[in-house]
């Protein structure tokens, strides 16, 4: 009796006629290795060679297909030797010249042979000409018919041409047509959308009808184009939603509010919480009395006052005999929530441990037995804090601070660090880059979001200037009247090229040279290079006001703040995202005093450049900019794909496709309901193995 053949995802792209090993292994450079991977290579461009266009109505500058007979050929010597051979029809005539040539196209391409080439029109030196045309030598009884289709355009690599990826697409689509994959979207989803069966959008994609609206294609908003994105945005959310699923099933440990140090701690602070930090600690605290793990994303503007709600969260862990870990992405982060822990913790009598790269052995072997022991109940660090030798007594929370820096699996394996007690930590992630609605949907499915929409009483927005490098001496004397007013300022250093030992000579030069400038103002100096201890040095020198000016890099980006820095100088400011230039500016405007940011650019400017540093001007809106730097950058670069873990979208754009996710939502909650055995295939289809939350 014959089994069933292996489904498409399954079978090797070998399986299709003429593609051996070697062929397979230059494939899978695109991630093509299986026949359904063929069918979800997609064309990036189309190229319309379904009509003939007469020779003589072509105009430089488009893309034509012609056919007519070569009535001269020769082999050209000038700077570059080519191939020239005169095509004519009856309407006209034009140059195919080839640059690079073998004798067999030499002696194919003689007088007399009957032609039919596609390719870019451009005035020659005598006529028109094509440069390289892709070209194919008529029989005589051939008749030089045009295309049935527009012919895909797929991305290629060295070793796989176009003509063999259009060829593997034709076996592919016919394979396809016998052993149709399954249908996983419910009927009733696609018919109420108007989106075409799976099988018919990937035809229409691969082999697009003469009579096809190419601009939707070429917008990627044709109907088969958004199917497929329907689909892909579906399967990410249904894994980070399965994600959350899993979570809810899982242990915690119950963190009961017993206000033996949360309440002496607010009790204790110079202000009062903002509505919105009450509100959003209300949502924590019922989240920590849960038997199951909180898995909340905490979205703040810079200065809303998310550390405050960080340490009531460690204080919650702590009041119920458990421990709690703060981690931050960099050595200065870490540091600075360091400093403003001890200052809370120490009179509450809560030891804490800060543990980093740069923690001596010595020092390192005490800690991480504190920790083991349980005589430390809370820990701040970095990225240290995943290393295997660190072990928890009792973990009850992690608060990880900007966690756009940390990958997925890196949040994941620090939940693990409470398995000892049999429970999971709860979790709360902190970031100060806004994340717009449309990107969390997708992104962080799995998280439940609280935001802090609210300023603390007193802060007053920015002043943001743009100002062409040519008027560095007025931006000089600018910050001379700001010390001299008793003010302190930044000024901000940054490079194209990323690397800590030139940004570190840069700030250094520049710190010389403002020092020069300005003998009577007192220059710091922080940079990535300096050790733990001179960076702690220099900073805590700029928050005690005995230097008035700091020159810094990049570093001073997130958790920084000093009230009286009210003047952030940042130059070549037109080489930074929205969100780096916003988290800058963040750092003045902490205090009542109005606060400016000058952004020092060299001239000429970008369009993109000069698009943001205008909504820098405009707004000081964290989710405004946010969403600006999600439209101008893309989503990748605003989450900073790599790092979150997420696998790339193949067919989806999350800013194109915005529209696509309430919808998409709802499908996802129907599939779950109702077709539950759908969503495993779904994600495999699109996701494949290229995503792990093994274990979560």
């Amino acid at each position: 009796m014959a089994s069933n053949p292996p489904p498409l995802f399954e079978l090797p792209v070998t399986a299709l006629r003429g593609i051996g090993e070697r062929q397979a292994e230059k494939l899978a450079q695109l991630d093509v290795r299986t026949v359904q991977d063929v069918l979800f290579h997609l064309p990036y461009r189309y190229e319309d060679r379904t009509r003939l266009l007469p020779i003589g109505t072509l105009r430089p500058g488009t893309e034509a297909m012609v056919a007519g007979t070569i009535e001269m050929a020769q082999v050209r010597f000038g700077r570059r030797r080519s191939l020239m051979a005169y095509v004519r029809d009856g309407s006209g005539g034009l140059w195919m010249r080839l640059f690079h040539f073998s004798g067999a196209q030499q002696s194919h391409l003689v007088k007399g042979v009957r032609v039919r080439c596609y390719g870019e029109v451009r005035a020659g030196p005598t006529d028109l000409e094509m440069v390289h045309p892709e070209y194919r030598v008529l029989r005589d009884d051939e008749e030089a018919a045009a295309e049935p289709c527009l012919t895909p355009v797929y991305a290629a690599t060295q070793g796989v041409s176009q003509h063999t990826l259009r060829r593997i697409s034709a076996l592919a689509l016919e394979l396809m047509e016998r052993r149709p994959p399954p249908e996983l979207l419910p009927p009733e989803v696609l018919d109420a959308m108007g989106l075409p069966s799976l099988v018919e959008a990937l035809h229409t994609l691969h082999r697009p009808p003469p009579d096809i609206g190419l601009q939707d294609l070429v917008e990627r908003r044709h109907p088969a184009q958004q199917r497929l994105a329907f689909e892909e945005l579906m399967a990410h959310q249904l894994i980070l939603r399965s994600l959350r699923k899993q979570v809810q099933h899982q242990d915690a440990p119950v963190l009961a509010a017993t206000q033996r140090h949360c309440a002496p701690l607010l009790e204790a602070l110079p202000f009062d919480l903002t509505g919105a930090q009450q509100r959003v600690w209300e949502e924590i605290a019922r989240d920590l009395g849960r038997p199951h793990p909180m898995h909340r994303l905490l979205q703040g503007d810079v200065g809303s006052g998310k550390t405050v709600v960080a340490v009531l969260t460690l204080l919650r862990a702590v009041e119920n005999d458990c421990q709690a870990a703060l981690m931050a992405p960099t050595e200065l982060l870490a540091e600075q929530h360091w400093q403003t822990l001890e200052g809370w913790l120490a009179p509450l009598g809560i030891p804490a441990s800060w543990l980093s790269g740069k923690v001596g052995t010595r020092a390192r072997r005490t800690t991480l037995a504190d920790i083991a022991a349980g005589r430390s109940r809370v820990v701040v660090g970095t990225h240290a804090l995943f290393q295997e030798e660190v072990r928890f007594e009792r973990l009850g929370a992690i608060v990880v601070d900007e966690q756009h820096r940390f990958g997925v699996h890196q949040r994941l394996a620090l939940r693990r660090k409470g398995e000892g007690s049999g429970l999971r930590p709860h979790q709360l992630i902190m970031t100060a880059t806004p994340i717009p609605r449309t990107l969390a949907m997708t992104a962080y499915a799995d998280l439940d979001v609280s935001v802090l929409d609210e300023l603390p009483a007193g802060r007053r927005p920015v002043e943001t200037v743009a100002v062409p490098d040519s008027r560095r001496d007025d931006v000089i004397e600018r910050i001379r009247a700001a010390c001299a007013g008793g003010r302190q300022a930044y000024w901000v250093c940054t490079l194209v090229e990323e690397s800590e030992a030139l940004e570190a000579e840069a700030a250094t030069d520049t710190a010389g040279r403002l020092a020069t400038a300005l003998p009577e103002v007192r220059v710091g100096l922080v940079h990535g290079r300096l050790g733990p201890a001179d960076k702690q040095a220099a900073m805590a020198d700029f928050k005690a006001g005995h230097s008035q000016l700091l020159v810094a890099t990049t570093v001073i980006e997130v958790g920084v703040d000093v009230p009286r820095a009210s003047l952030m100088i940042i130059e070549n400011a037109e080489r930074l995202g929205l969100a780096q230039l916003h988290q800058l500016r963040g750092r003045v405007g902490r205090g009542s005093t109005a606060s400016s940011c000058v952004l020092l650019y060299k001239a000429p400017l970008s369009d993109i450049a000069r698009e943001r540093l205008a909504v820098m001007r405009e707004t000081n809106d964290g989710f405004c900019i946010a969403q600006r730097d999600l439209e101008l950058r893309g989503p990748g670069e605003v989450l900073g794909t790599r790092q979150t873990g997420l696998a790339r979208l193949r067919v989806a754009d999350l800013v194109r496709d915005a529209a696509l996710l309430p919808r998409v939502e709802e499908a996802g909650t129907r599939l779950l309901d109702h077709h539950p055995e759908r969503v495993a295939p779904l994600i495999r289809r699109w996701i494949g193995d290229g995503l792990h939350y093994a274990d979560v």
